[in-house]
């Protein structure tokens, strides 16, 4: 199953979220942790990004 490594830009646009945040939330663990493309390149998988965004759409709209 292909899978596609997003780099720090894509990532920014569809999250919404500045790059500090992207990394403070990782070191949190609330977010995806990056694969390393390189000595200095990382990437995040597609598919955990899209999870990711999922899982904040189902907790912004729960009812209490």
């Amino acid at each position: 199953m292909a899978n596609a490594v997003l780099r720090l830009p894509v990532v920014k646009a569809r999250t919404g979220l500045s790059r500090s945040t992207i990394y403070l939330r990782v070191n949190e663990g609330t977010f995806p942790k990056p694969i390393s493309l390189g000595a200095r390149a990382v990437g995040w998988l597609e598919s955990e990004i899209e999870d990711w965004l999922t899982q904040q759409v189902k907790q912004s709209r729960k009812t209490d």
